[in-house]
C-alpha cells in the first residue's frame, strides 16, 4: 500500500520543460499515419539507446528507449527496426542527424534522446525525426521527475511520439485498475489492483477478505469506484486513490447497490439498486448524498455508463425479453433501443470520443467484444471466445481493454486488448489471473 500511496503524487513531479509542438506540426511533411479501418502497413522507426549524460544513467538511458519502443511497436502501427541494423551511433543529443544512414535503413521516424541522473532525479530530452524530410517533427522536450518514475517519463516520450505521428491522442501514461485473482475457479480469492497500461508497476488496493468487482476510475483518476461483498451483500464504495481512503455509497436497508460508473463531472454516480427483487437504475451525487431513481421497470436495469457530454446514459435492460442495450436522457426518460442483432447484449461503455458504444455480446454458444455507432449501426465484433467480457475504453478511444477466460474448472481469467478493428489482439503481460479492467484518463 505505501508504495502505491509515494506514486500517486508523481504527476506533480513531472515537468514539461520545454513547450510541445503545436498540433498543426503532426501534420508537416510526410510522416503521418492515418488511421484507419483498413489493413496498416507498420511505419518502420528507430529508437537508438538514449545518451547517459551523467555517470549512472546508463542503464536508465537503455530501459526508457526500450519502454519507448515497446510502446510504439505495441499499437501494431509501427515496427521497430532492431540496433543491429543501424549504421549511425549517437553519442550526443546535439549531434547532427546523419539522416542518409537512417534512409539507407529505411527508417522513417527516429527518437533520440538523453538522460541524466542526479540523486533522485532523473531528466530526460528527446526529439522526433521525420528522415525522409530531413528535419525534427516537432520541437523537442524535456521531462523531470524522480528515479522511481522513469517509466512513466517513458510513456510520456511515446505519447508525443505518438501523437505527432498519428494525428491521434495518445494512451501509453495511463494506469488499469482490475481485480486479481487466485484460487480455484468455485473459490477465489479476489483483490483490487492498479498497474501500468502495459502490466508493469502492478500494485494491490485491497486485501483478500471479501469479494470486490467492477472497479472504475473517476474522470481525474484520482478516486475509484467498486462493488463489495465485505458486508455479506453487493454495495458500492468510494475509494481515494492517494489514501486508500474508502466509504460505502448510497446505503439504503434491505438493497443492493453495484455497477456503479462516474458521470464525466466526477460528481454524479450512476448505479444499479435492487429492491424487493426489482433492480433499476439511480444516480447519487457524492457530495450531498441526494439519490434519484432514473429507471422505473419490472425488468433489470443494470450496467449505466454516460456519454462524454454527460448527456445520456447506455443501459443493458432485459425489458424485451432479452438482455439489450438502451440509451436514455441523462435525467431519465424513454429509452430507446440500439441494439437490434441476433443474440444477448451487455456491459455497454461510452467511448470518450463520444462515436463509439464498446459491449459485450453472447451469441450462439460464444461471447464477442465489438463495437457500434451510437445509433446501433455498424455493428462489428472485434473478438470471439469461450468468454470475453467487460472491455473499457483506453483514453484515446483507439482501444480496448477486456476480460477473456477459458474453458473449464482450469481456465484462468486474463487481460486482452483490441483496437477497434479487430487488429492487434493480444495478452497482458500480468503474473497472476485479472479481470474487470477499467482504463484511467491520461496521467497528468
Amino acid at each position: 500500500m505505501n508504495l502505491f500511496r509515494s506514486l500517486a503524487p508523481m504527476g506533480l513531479a513531472l515537468a514539461l520543460l520545454l513547450p510541445a509542438a503545436a498540433p498543426a506540426l503532426a501534420q508537416q511533411g510526410p510522416l503521418r499515419i492515418q488511421i484507419t479501418e483498413g489493413v496498416i502497413e507498420p511505419l518502420p522507426f528507430a529508437v537508438p539507446n538514449f545518451v547517459a549524460e551523467t555517470s549512472g544513467a546508463s542503464q536508465l538511458a537503455q530501459d526508457m528507449a526500450r519502454v519507448i519502443a515497446a510502446d510504439l511497436s505495441g499499437t501494431g502501427l509501427f515496427r521497430e527496426i532492431p540496433a543491429s541494423a543501424h549504421i549511425s551511433r549517437v553519442t550526443s543529443f546535439d549531434a547532427p542527424i546523419a539522416y542518409n544512414d537512417w534512409k539507407a535503413i529505411n527508417a522513417q521516424a527516429l527518437i533520440t534522446g538523453s538522460v541524466s541522473a542526479s540523486g533522485d532525479r532523473v531528466v530526460v530530452k528527446f526529439r522526433l525525426h521525420d528522415v525522409f524530410s530531413d528535419q525534427p517533427l516537432g520541437e523537442g522536450l524535456q521531462f523531470a521527475g524522480s528515479a522511481s518514475g522513469w517509466r512513466r517519463m517513458a510513456h510520456k516520450v511515446a505519447d508525443v511520439a505518438y501523437s505527432r505521428i498519428t494525428g491521434e491522442g495518445g494512451y501509453f501514461d495511463s494506469r488499469v485498475v482490475f481485480v486479481s485473482e487466485t484460487g480455484p475457479k468455485n473459490a477465489r480469492a479476489k483483490r483490487l489492483a492498479v498497474m501500468d497500461y502495459d502490466g508493469a508497476n502492478v500494485q494491490y488496493l485491497t486485501d483478500s477478505s471479501s469479494i470486490v468487482l467492477a472497479p472504475r476510475f473517476s474522470p481525474t483518476g484520482d478516486r475509484i469506484l467498486f462493488t463489495s461483498y465485505s458486508t455479506g451483500f453487493p454495495r458500492i464504495y468510494l475509494m481515494d486513490v492517494g489514501s486508500l481512503a474508502t466509504r460505502s455509497l448510497a446505503e439504503q436497508p434491505g438493497t443492493m447497490t453495484f455497477a456503479p460508473r462516474f458521470a464525466p463531472d466526477g460528481r454524479t454516480v450512476a448505479f444499479s439498486l435492487e429492491q424487493g427483487g426489482n433492480t433499476d437504475i439511480y444516480t447519487l451525487d457524492t457530495a450531498s448524498g441526494t439519490r434519484r431513481q432514473l429507471t422505473n421497470s419490472p425488468s433489470i436495469e443494470t450496467a449505466p455508463s454516460y456519454s462524454p457530454d454527460g448527456s445520456q446514459i447506455v443501459f443493458e435492460s432485459d425489458r424485451s425479453g432479452g438482455q439489450q442495450l438502451y440509451i436514455m436522457p441523462a435525467g431519465g426518460g424513454e429509452p430507446r433501443r440500439i441494439s437490434n442483432g441476433a443474440g444477448r447484449y451487455g456491459t455497454p461503455v461510452w467511448s470518450p470520443r463520444g462515436d463509439l458504444i464498446a459491449f459485450t455480446k453472447q451469441h450462439q454458444g460464444r461471447f464477442h467484444i465489438g463495437v457500434m455507432r451510437t445509433d446501433g449501426s455498424e455493428e462489428r465484433l472485434l473478438t470471439a471466445s469461450f468468454l470475453d467480457e467487460g472491455p473499457t475504453w483506453a483514453p484515446n478511444g483507439r482501444v480496448l481493454m477486456f476480460t477473456r477466460e477459458g474453458a473449464g474448472a482450469g481456465g484462468q481469467p486474463a487481460l486482452y486488448s483490441v483496437d477497434i478493428s479487430g487488429r492487434n489482439l493480444k495478452k497482458v503481460p500480468l503474473s497472476v489471473p485479472a479481470s474487470d479492467p477499467a482504463w484511467s484518463p491520461l496521467l497528468p
